[in-house]
């Protein structure tokens, strides 16, 4: 792992591979390793001809953490992944996410658009301007003491899941109040990157993605079958249509 300082957080991250740029960032209460490497997106990648970047979003895996909702807002997450690019002296790369991520990368695309070539948005549909999850239930699931006695079926599965990556579980309550901020179709007509919008059939959280992928100017669908929330992230077919995404539109 390396590190960057940015904004009062140390920001972890691998820098694998030679070629051009692909950064990662993945979705709530994950982190890198689970999100990116585990998968093997990072080896399809690299084995690809891509140099592949994949960071701790703050408040995550082996980044600082803070218990102040605040510090999670989507812009301040994709200003970490904008300073990340600079830092490393990459000036312009493909972007992808998944979920959160997913969020995070639009942000970064209107925030700094020479930055981002092209968008990869997974596990996030029309739920980015419609809102999705029921995230109330699932913050007090992860601030629950004792997890045998939550009863709400999605709250349960993310504190598994937290638990599971040995999370910093009040940092993930706070992350989850704040990183839910919502675009406007109007903003989602401002990403004039071409963009890959790629949702699993049976994902009832991220919301459909060809509504949203009809707001963007040069938006694309990737319907991943019989995949959920969680199981789309590795799925076979996904990592191929990225490939030839990435390989439809070139860097430079």
């Amino acid at each position: 792992m390396h590190f960057f300082s940015h904004a009062g957080f140390e920001i972890a991250f691998i820098d694998e591979g030679v070629g051009d740029p692909v950064l990662l960032i993945h979705g709530f209460g994950s982190n890198h390793f689970v999100n990116w490497v585990a998968p093997g997106w990072v080896k399809t990648l690299r084995d690809a001809g891509y140099r592949v970047i994949a960071l701790d979003n703050r408040g995550h895996g082996q980044s600082s953490k803070s218990n102040e909702p605040d510090d999670y807002t989507p812009a301040k997450m994709a200003g970490d992944a904008a300073a990340l690019l600079d830092h490393l002296a990459i000036p312009c790369a493909h972007v992808m996410g998944y979920s959160m991520g997913a969020r995070i990368c639009a942000f970064l695309a209107l925030a700094h658009p020479e930055k981002a070539a092209t968008l990869v948005l997974g596990g996030l549909g029309i739920g980015i301007t419609e809102g999705m999850g029921e995230w109330e239930s699932i913050a007090e699931a992860l601030l629950a003491e004792d997890p045998t006695t939550i009863t709400h079926e999605r709250g349960r599965m993310f504190r598994s899941f937290a638990d599971q990556t040995k999370s910093d579980r009040r940092a993930l309550a706070a992350c989850i109040s704040a990183s839910r901020t919502l675009l406007t179709p109007a903003d989602i007509g401002r990403i004039t990157q071409p963009t890959l919008v790629a949702v699993g059939t049976e994902d009832d959280i991220a919301g459909a993605p060809q509504p949203l992928a009809a707001l963007l100017p040069k938006g694309e669908v990737l319907s991943i079958e019989r995949r959920d929330h969680m199981k789309s992230v590795g799925d076979k077919t996904f990592k191929e249509r990225v490939l030839t995404f990435l390989k439809e539109n070139p860097l430079y």
